[in-house]
């Protein structure tokens, strides 16, 4: 996946909402790590108000290093109705569950990000494609470059929300079980880590497609490499 590289040695700015209570020792304040956990995938959940009813939408991002970009037909009518109306998008990737002796002592490796703000809907179309086609490379890098652009009339349809990522939370948890070194490691049962991969199978092409169109090079060479 792409993603701007951070300036290093950044830390994470703590706010109320982004303080980690509980659990600390996952919690981390290198935004080198905010930016990895974002560069790893391309699929987030938007949390927002509607009506006073909190809804959790599933939605294609992408980041630049600055800025989260996102598809937001929802957010985007709550924010007409309340302007600078606050939303959450978290982005969690599993990395493996954690089987320990005792079922209270188990757990699951995982790196996820939350950012909070008010996102701003993008309106004028040179940052509206720029934004668009941060969040096509995200998730197909040389896709944009391969695929027809969006046309004005498309363009106008698109609802496309900017999230600054000045105010972040970033947990993540590695590691073996932590009961090790307690009553129940004398219990003889196995304990340890599951993990999680993920991988890209071969395109499946449409069955419309017209004879002598190959896959395009930057599509073919993901196949079997590891997926968010």
């Amino acid at each position: 996946m792409t993603s701007s590289v951070p300036a290093p040695g950044r830390t994470l700015t703590q706010t109320e909402r982004t303080r980690h209570r509980r659990l600390r020792e996952q919690g981390s304040l290198d935004r080198a790590e905010l930016d990895a956990i974002l560069a790893a995938g391309f699929v987030c959940h938007l949390g927002v108000s509607i009506d006073g009813s909190v809804r959790v939408v599933p939605t294609v991002y992408g980041s630049d290093g600055t800025t989260l970009y996102f598809h937001g037909s929802v957010a985007s009518r709550s924010l007409v109705a309340s302007p600078g109306a606050e939303v959450c998008v978290t982005v969690t990737h599993v990395d493996g569950l954690v089987l320990a002796r005792s079922v209270f002592e188990h757990s699951v490796n995982y790196r996820s990000a939350m950012i909070y703000g008010p996102p701003r809907l993008v309106t004028d179309d040179e940052e509206k494609l720029a934004g668009l086609r941060c969040l096509t490379e995200q998730s197909a890098p040389g896709q944009w470059q391969y695929a027809r652009r969006p046309h004005r009339k498309e363009l106008a349809a698109t609802a496309l929300l900017a999230l600054p990522l000045d105010e972040a939370s970033v947990k993540i948890r590695t590691g073996a079980p932590d009961d090790g070194d307690g009553p129940d490691a004398q219990l003889g049962l196995w304990a340890g880590v599951l993990p999680l991969r993920t991988t890209w199978e071969a395109p499946q092409p449409d069955p419309a497609l017209g004879p002598g169109i190959a896959v395009p090079p930057h599509i073919a060479v993901r196949a079997g490499t590891a997926a968010p």
